[in-house]
């Protein structure tokens, strides 16, 4: 049975450290002596290590420890604490149920007796709390929960806190709006937000422009009093489409719209001759300066149907902006959410969207969040 060798003398060492020194390599020296050049590399290493000024002792080597485990601690706490900031106060504390809530949902991340020292709660009332039964408002919630995600999925997934609220209203749910928004905040909902239009207003100079009656005044005490038109683009693989809308600007409802390839004055006439063809009455139409507006066409078609044109300023969005804001909603609530292949791809979805849910289901925050449609229902009998 082999034993283990004896250890090698101090001095042997100290004196193949000094070889190595003087210019003398592991190797020669393990063929010469009996350590191996591994072991001679070792106590190089070694010795360099204790003649590093930087190396620490055992009490400092404690105490970085200390240091790294109190930063570990500390980022999990701000961890926590960041995760937590949209949990309701109550006063100075935060409510107890819902961060009870919060705690269940990260305590495969976090330590609950962080948690609950953090959110300033006890780990008793924790574990109180996961025994017994929801309460009420819970459940309520829960349900309330349910019945916003169907309502954000009919919106197409627009619509924000306010229309919510009054799709519940509609529904007979008396709720508070901040209750909404409470609970899509918590079920990962949220409404859409618009951006900047791009400009496809061109004037023709050497074309007469109608002056501008509105003059910014986009109120009507009924319908076809004033229509508001106006041109945008959708943008496809296969270039632009060109969409022209009349707007009445009493119920908001889009009662002529056209979409065309390239933009020019037919798609405008087409628009207009479908709002003639639905709401045939004399009114003021008003659009910008652009050349497909100030046309010897446009101006023609107008003059044998009764209407009278009105035109703002050119490049000023404030003299047209009921139709800046529809083409803005229609852009935050399809054409940013949307990768059109072709035109014809991009028309249908268009139209769908104003005749299957800007006319007949969107909720107007001017018109008492109802749609064009049920506001003109509304008001005819009144009308009668």
């Amino acid at each position: 049975m082999s034993r283990s060798r004896p250890p090698y003398a101090p001095d042997l060492r100290e004196q193949l450290i000094a070889l190595v020194k003087a210019g003398r390599t592991p190797e020669e020296l393990s063929r010469d002596y009996e350590p191996t050049a591994q072991t001679i590399r070792n106590w190089i290493a070694a010795d360099a290590a204790e003649d590093d000024p930087d190396r620490l002792g055992r009490a400092e080597r404690d105490e970085l420890v200390q240091l790294r485990r109190e930063n570990r601690i500390l980022r999990e706490e701000r961890e926590i604490l960041r995760k937590a900031g949209g949990l309701v106060r109550c006063g100075d504390r935060r409510d107890a149920p819902e961060a009870f809530a919060f705690m269940k949902a990260h305590q495969a991340e976090h330590a609950v007796a962080t948690m609950a020292r953090l959110l300033e709660v006890s780990t008793s009332g924790y574990y109180a709390w996961l025994s017994r039964p929801d309460s009420q408002r819970t459940i309520e919630d829960r349900e309330l929960t349910d019945r916003i995600r169907h309502h954000h999925a009919e919106s197409r997934g627009t619509y924000g806190a306010g229309r919510i609220h009054a799709d519940l209203r509609a529904e007979g749910c008396e709720v508070g709006v901040k209750r909404v928004a409470r609970l899509m905040a918590n079920a990962g909902l949220a409404g859409i937000s618009r951006r900047p239009k791009g400009k496809t207003t061109r004037q023709d100079r050497a074309s007469a422009a109608a002056p501008d009656l509105l003059e910014r005044d986009f109120t009507a005490t009924g319908p076809d009093q004033k229509w508001v038109a106006d041109i945008t683009y959708v943008p496809t693989w296969q270039g632009f489409s060109y969409l022209a809308i009349v707007l009445d600007v009493w119920s908001r409802r889009i009662v002529g719209w056209a979409t065309a390839p390239t933009l020019h004055t037919q798609v405008v006439l087409d628009a207009l001759n479908m709002a003639i063809f639905r709401r045939p009455e004399a009114v003021i139409h008003h659009s910008d300066k652009g050349c497909q507006y100030t046309s010897i066409a446009f101006g023609q078609r107008c003059k044998e149907t009764g209407i009278t044109p009105s035109t703002g300023s050119t490049g000023d969005c404030f003299d047209n902006s009921m139709a800046e804001s529809f083409f803005a909603s229609l852009e935050c609530e399809l054409i940013d959410r949307t990768r059109f292949a072709t035109r014809h791809e991009a028309d249908l979805a268009v139209i769908d969207y104003i005749e299957g849910f800007y006319n007949t289901r969107r909720r107007h925050s001017a018109l008492d969040y109802r749609s064009p449609i049920n506001y003109e229902n509304d008001a005819a009998p009144e009308a009668a």
